[in-house]
C-alpha cells in the first residue's frame, strides 16, 4: 500500500535516496530541507507527485508549518522519515550554549515536532510509520570528541525513538530508527541507495515483527 511519505531533511545523500526508494513504490512525496531550490530540481526526476517546502528543521514551529503545508497540498502522511541532525565541529568547550541548543533542536526537538504533526492522522487511521535516521555515536559516544552536539543529539534521538515506540505501538504506528554506524559515501558499503533499502525494509516489517532499532553496519 502506498500513500504520502514526508522526508524531513531531504538532502542529497540519505534523504533523497530514501525519497527515490519510496517513489519507486508509488508514494507521493513531501520533501523538506533548508534549501528549497535543489529539491525542486530533484523532484522533477522522481516521477510521482512531490510537494517541496523549505524549512529550518531546528525550528519546531517551522517543522510543524512545513508538514501542514504538505498535508494541505496532498493527504496526511502515511510515512514520516526524519533525517536531520545538527553538528558544530570543534572542542566542546569552545561551543556557545546557544549553538549547542540549536544542534540539539535539529536532531531531537525537530524530530519530536515532526512526529506530533503526523501523529493525529496516523492515529485516526490506525496505522503509520515514523522512521528516524540514527547515528553510530549514540551507540559509541566515547568517539564523539570534537562533535559533542552531534553525539548528544543522536543519543537523545535514540532515546526519543525508543520511548515513542512503546507509547504509540498500541495506536498501530511503527516507530523505528535506522542507526547508521559509519560514514555515508556513494560507492561504498555506506552508499545512500543501499541505506535507503534498509529504510524500506523496516517500513515493510509486519506489525507482529516490528523492530525499534536497526543498526546499519555496511
Amino acid at each position: 500500500m502506498s500513500g504520502v511519505a514526508i522526508i524531513a531533511g531531504a538532502g542529497p545523500g540519505v534523504g533523497l535516496a530514501v525519497a527515490r526508494r519510496f517513489a519507486r513504490e508509488g508514494f507521493s512525496l513531501g520533501l523538506i530541507a533548508r534549501r528549497e531550490g535543489p529539491l525542486h530540481d530533484a523532484a522533477a526526476s522522481l516521477g510521482v507527485p512531490v510537494t517541496v517546502v523549505g524549512a529550518d528543521l531546528a525550528d519546531p514551529d517551522a517543522v510543524t508549518a512545513a508538514i501542514a503545508a504538505i498535508t494541505a497540498a496532498q493527504d496526511p502522511a502515511t510515512v514520516l522519515v526524519y533525517n536531520a541532525a545538527g553538528v558544530t565541529m570543534g572542542p566542546a568547550m569552545d561551543m556557545e550554549p546557544a549553538a549547542f541548543a540549536r544542534d540539539l533542536s535539529a536532531s531531537v526537538t525537530g524530530a519530536f515536532a515532526a512526529s506530533r504533526s503526523v501523529y493525529p492522522a496516523m492515529r485516526a487511521a490506525g496505522q503509520g510509520t515514523m522512521l528516524f535516521t540514527g547515528g553510530g555515536l549514540a551507540l559509541n559516544p566515547r568517539y564523539g570528541a570534537g562533535v559533542a552536539s552531534l553525539t548528544a543529539g543522536k543519543s537523545g534521538l535514540r532515546g526519543l525513538v525508543h520511548a515513542l515506540a512503546e507509547e504509540l505501538r498500541p495506536d498501530g504506528i511503527h516507530i523505528a530508527t535506522v542507526t547508521i554506524a559509519g560514514t555515508v559515501a556513494p560507492g561504498t558499503a555506506f552508499d545512500p541507495d543501499t541505506i535507503a533499502e534498509r529504510f524500506w525494509a523496516v517500513h515493510q516489517e509486519p506489525q507482529g515483527e516490528w523492530t525499534v532499532e536497526t543498526v546499519f553496519t555496511g
